[in-house]
């Protein structure tokens, strides 16, 4: 029974459920859970640094129950979309409602939209890898399918990577940077792997062109249904996504660099090139991305698996917590450049 924990994952897509039943006061939504009570709940929380013995882990590793609680956010997803569309367009909302909505909607598009593409996108399966794909057009951000597995992964905690923050970037540096320089660094990846084949940038197995025409498939469909106006919504909450999605990443990475070698390669990734957070809530609501160095470690490793490493660096906030932290430079600069300072002189 303890395993399902992970349906508290689902209070997300619930709450904004209600939020855009209700309106009003409600319409936040998932934004009171996400970003109100969890982080006022892991104030008085750290949770907990056990691992698996490596026989609980093999078992929870092929158990199904976790693949299908993944599988059901695609469902639900699309479900939530497609009542906030047919809520903004059809039903009687003041402005405020309706960018509310947004705010609402965009954060769960980023939570079991993003976060768990991630996931299963990293999962050696056909069917997963294609939704995967699905999940990620909802924040028209097909293209993290290409440049994180093949690209982050690679270069992560390098002048290389544009999703590792650097030291003293302000986050809003680090949207531009990172969201426009992933864009372009994933065409030049496919274009890479197209050429290894023989085949033109042009070719029709070129996945980036694909996922963007997947992507305007996904466009067309709304404004067809609920009208052209309803575009404009499509992309705001994609737009709340992708920028909560790369929030995420200025606080997993922040100020850690990998060593470079004599040879002018970097050193491999290790354990304290990551920051973590082992506070239960986080961990549940995020399907365990904050235990995030042993994702790197290895990325096929699945989610109910993770481990928690004495060398890994710990946020001093949650992983929510730790987000809104980061939208005040000062303050985020002055709680974390010690930790960073302190980490890179130890190792």
């Amino acid at each position: 029974m303890r395993d399902l924990k992970y349906l508290l994952a689902y209070v997300a897509p619930i709450s904004a459920f209600i939020g855009l039943y209700f309106q009003g006061w409600f319409s936040p939504g998932s934004f009171y859970i996400a970003f109100v009570f969890i982080p006022l709940v892991e104030l008085f929380r750290n949770g907990n640094t056990d691992n698996f013995s490596q026989e609980v882990e093999d078992s929870k590793s092929i158990d199904k129950i976790f693949d299908i609680l993944l599988y059901l956010n695609v469902p639900i997803l699309f479900l939530l979309i497609t009542y906030f569309f047919y809520t903004v367009t059809y039903q009687q909302l003041s402005n405020w409602e309706i960018g509310l909505s947004v705010l609402n909607v965009g954060i769960v598009v980023s939570t079991i939209g993003i976060n768990v593409a991630h996931e299963l996108g990293h999962r050696q399966t056909a069917f997963e890898q294609n939704l995967s794909k699905l999940l990620l057009t909802t924040a028209l951000y097909t293209h993290f399918f290409i440049e994180h597995n093949r690209g982050h992964h690679k270069h992560v905690a390098t002048p290389a990577d544009p999703a590792s923050a650097r030291l003293n970037e302000p986050l809003y540096v680090f949207w531009f940077r990172s969201s426009i320089h992933g864009y372009i660094h994933a065409w030049r990846l496919e274009n890479i792997r197209l050429k290894k084949m023989g085949l033109s940038a042009f070719s029709l197995q070129n996945q980036m062109l694909r996922l963007q025409l997947l992507q305007l498939l996904y466009i067309i469909i709304i404004g067809i249904v609920f009208g052209p106006v309803a575009i404009l919504y499509a992309i705001a909450i994609a737009v709340v996504a992708f920028l909560l999605l790369e929030t995420v990443n200025y606080v997993e990475h922040y100020g850690l660099q990998r060593k470079q070698l004599p040879s002018g390669k970097y050193e491999a990734v290790q354990p304290w090139h990551s920051w973590n957070s082992n506070h239960d809530l986080g961990r549940i609501y995020l399907y365990e991305l904050t235990r995030h160095s042993d994702h790197h470690f290895k990325a096929t490793r699945k989610y109910q698996i993770l481990r928690s490493f004495e060398e890994s660096p710990q946020l001093p906030f949650g992983y929510p917590g730790s987000m809104i932290i980061s939208f005040i430079p000062p303050i985020w600069y002055y709680l974390m450049n010690k930790r960073v300072e302190q980490i890179q002189y130890n190792k």
